[in-house]
C-alpha cells in the first residue's frame, strides 16, 4: 500500500511542479499573464499539499482551500503550521482571477506575482523535502 501511495504522491508532485512552471511561464511571458501566474500558484501549492496527504493515505473532502489541507497535514506533521501564511495568501487565487468578473477587474501586480510565486515554491520545497525519494518527482 506505501508504495502505491508513493506512486500516487509522485503524481501530484508532477502536476505541482507543472503548474509551478506554467506560473513561471505565464508571469514572466511577453506579455505577462498575472491572472493566469497567481491561479497556477495556488494550483502548484494545493496539489503539492494533496501529495503530502495521499502519501500518508491521509483522506480530504474536495477543496481548493490551502489552509483546510494545511491543517490536516499539521495533524501528521506540526511544521505545516508554518505554512499558514502561504496558504492564507494563495488560497483566494484558485477562484479570485480564473472567470471574468468585474469585482475583480484589476489584474494582479507584477510584486503579488511574486509574492504568490514565493509562497509556492516555498509550499512545493517544504513538502518535497518531507517526502522519500521514491515520491518525489
Amino acid at each position: 500500500m506505501a508504495d502505491l501511495n508513493a506512486v500516487e504522491a509522485k503524481a501530484w508532485m508532477v502536476k505541482a511542479w507543472r503548474d509551478l512552471e506554467t506560473a513561471r511561464r505565464s508571469g514572466t511571458g511577453e506579455p505577462p499573464f498575472y491572472d493566469i501566474a497567481v491561479y497556477h500558484c495556488q494550483q502548484a501549492a494545493e496539489k503539492a499539499v494533496k501529495a503530502f496527504l495521499v502519501h500518508h493515505g491521509k483522506p480530504y473532502e474536495k477543496t481548493h482551500d490551502i489552509e483546510v489541507l494545511i491543517d490536516l497535514a499539521g495533524e501528521i506533521d506540526p511544521k505545516f503550521s508554518d505554512l499558514a501564511d502561504a496558504a492564507d495568501a494563495l488560497t483566494p487565487y484558485a477562484t479570485r482571477f480564473r472567470y471574468p468578473n468585474a469585482t475583480f477587474a484589476v489584474e494582479p501586480q507584477p510584486v503579488e506575482y511574486d509574492e504568490a510565486l514565493q509562497h509556492a515554491q516555498s509550499v512545493y520545497d517544504f513538502v518535497l523535502y518531507l517526502l522519500p525519494a521514491m515520491a518525489r518527482p
